[in-house]
């Protein structure tokens, strides 16, 4: 017999297969988290692979702040109809016109997203939620699990996350509790990329470079909007731009770029020595322990 060897990426493939079989089987009623980003567009993509020829057995969560570029809700749409997908929004602009959350002074949603999606998970009786986070993005995330347990109000605990060891991931939770899953944990963005590149994955537009008016802000370029910016003494500039994750309006910077594949997007990101989220966005500049604050509180 033939040894059937398996490249590094044919390895992670199946690594996040079978981790979302795994999840879906120990669970009543998962769903995907998807804001149409490159991560979740991943993540969506490696589910239905998972499972072809059956239909996905979960439907996708998308919190929406209210304040997303308009290309990637375009995309978001397109998706969700195009593979006949069950969508479901928790708005953060509902929270705010209701007054049960009030808008933060620097016109961030991003921090605000928490509470919607809590209510969300309750309100739906989601006992699992499939995330794109990855533990290269940050700090926080290289402490979390594969399997993470989040409490009855959606807090995480890094002293109750459990050993994975040979794989093996629990699955067990008492009542109220519900399950984060991440099943491109060992992923990194040039993973991520070379995955795009290998399975042609659509993203939305503003992955790859495009003209667009931005203006300088704490170091990062911004794209002007309805949220707030730019303020007196924020010049708006046009340049050849890219993103390198998606958010927030108010808190996702671009980076100048002339990559317009797939292919050039990696070849730029394996030279890159920062990760996108330390490089794009603002919400992790808040404070050292900016994420794991936010994942304290029940956040991705």
């Amino acid at each position: 017999m033939t040894a059937t060897h398996l490249d590094h990426l044919s390895v992670l493939e199946a690594e996040a297969a079978h981790i979302i079989r795994e999840a879906t089987a120990e669970s009543e009623r998962p769903a995907l988290l998807f804001s149409g980003g490159k991560d979740s567009a991943v993540l969506l993509h490696l589910a239905l692979r998972a499972f072809t020829p059956a239909a996905l057995p979960f439907g996708l969560l998308h919190v929406d702040t209210g304040h997303n570029f308009p290309e990637v809700l375009t995309f978001r749409n397109g998706v969700v109809a195009h593979d006949d997908l069950t969508l479901t929004v928790a708005s953060v602009q509902q929270w705010i016109d209701d007054g049960r959350i009030a808008e933060r002074p620097d016109g961030m949603r991003n921090p605000l997203q928490t509470r919607p999606l809590l209510d969300a998970v309750a309100g739906n009786r989601f006992d699992a939620l499939f995330g794109g986070a990855r533990r290269d993005e940050d700090r926080a995330r290289a402490k979390e699990r594969v399997f993470s347990i989040r409490d009855a109000l959606g807090g995480w605990d890094p002293r109750r996350q459990r050993p994975e060891l040979w794989q093996l991931y629990n699955g067990r939770r008492r009542a109220g509790e519900h399950l984060r899953i991440f099943p491109l944990s060992n992923w990194t963005e040039v993973d991520v990329w070379s995955y795009i590149v290998r399975h042609d994955v659509a993203l939305p537009s503003i992955y790859y470079a495009h003209r667009r008016q931005v203006f300088l802000r704490d170091g990062m370029l911004l794209a002007p909007g309805d949220w707030g910016g730019p303020v007196a003494g924020e010049s708006v500039t046009e340049k050849s731009v890219r993103y390198r994750t998606v958010g927030d309006m108010s808190c996702t910077g671009a980076v100048e770029s002339t990559a317009t594949t797939a292919q050039e997007v990696l070849d730029e990101v394996s030279i890159s020595s920062i990760s996108e989220r330390g490089a794009t966005r603002a919400d992790d500049r808040v404070s050292e322990a900016a994420m794991e604050d936010r994942k304290r509180e029940g956040y991705f």
